[in-house]
């Protein structure tokens, strides 16, 4: 069987909410609850922070060792070059690419992804290639032959700071297959992604109504709970996004 490894792409020096990986929630560091969250996937068999050599990020490969998960330490800014050492030193054959922004993902929806990975034979799964979902369930699926292939075609800055935007730009190479949200978990308007106090505010108040109650919690259940509090809903609406996603 391929072996499917979740990289999970965390450092605690970013610039609009620095440490905000660390943020605590319910009582844990918000990558914590992460963690705990893809250990609920079927198909993984592995979960590896993939972060940088500076020392600031020490407390990250802490946490690693304490949760008894995998890390990786290399580029900064060459993170394409990054998520391939982790899924390479952790033996990968298929990589599910996640983000630290996305401290609430549902493990249903990465399990959705990587099952139409091997169900569709494809080369490139995401949900985020028309986009349906809430922000924050971002989640791509490929082989690490692809990612390979890819290190050696671009040196392209944007390529390689976003590390499957290349795969996903040229889909005259790269077969393409996108995961479309069921109607009642289409919210595209709503991010509940960690990117700025008003994100950590909105995802603090996620967990700490909803995790107390039950700790796997779905998306469902999250949709649910903030059309039923607007005030927590418009938390962050008024922020500016950026960038290729």
């Amino acid at each position: 069987m391929p072996k499917v490894v979740a990289t999970i792409e965390a450092r605690m020096t970013s610039t609009r909410l620095p440490g905000k990986v660390m943020l605590p929630a319910a009582g844990k560091p918000l990558l914590e609850h992460m963690i705990e969250r893809l250990r609920r996937v079927p198909s993984l068999d592995e979960v590896v922070i993939a972060t940088t050599t500076k020392a600031t990020d020490d407390v990250l490969v802490t946490l690693a060792e304490r949760l008894g998960v995998g890390s990786f330490r290399g580029s900064e800014d060459d993170v394409l070059s990054r998520v391939l050492g982790a899924a390479q030193a952790y033996k990968a054959d298929a990589i599910v690419q996640l983000t630290g922004d996305c401290p609430a993902i549902d493990p249903n929806i990465v399990e959705t992804c990587v099952q139409e990975y091997f169900s569709t034979g494809v080369d490139f799964v995401s949900n985020v290639l028309q986009p349906s979902y809430p922000w924050g369930m971002d989640t791509k699926v490929f082989s690490m032959r692809v990612l390979a292939e890819v290190a050696q075609l671009t040196q392209d800055p944007a390529d390689r700071e976003h590390v499957s935007l290349y795969i996903y730009e040229h889909p005259e190479r790269y077969r393409l297959h996108n995961v479309t949200a069921p109607p009642e978990l289409t919210w595209r308007e709503m991010h509940i992604e960690l990117d700025t106090q008003e994100d950590y505010e909105l995802l603090k108040a996620i967990f700490g109504s909803l995790y107390p109650q039950n700790p796997a919690f779905t998306l469902g259940d999250m949709i649910a709970f903030l059309k039923a509090h607007p005030e927590i809903a418009g938390l962050n609406e008024a922020i500016k996004r950026r960038g290729a996603r």
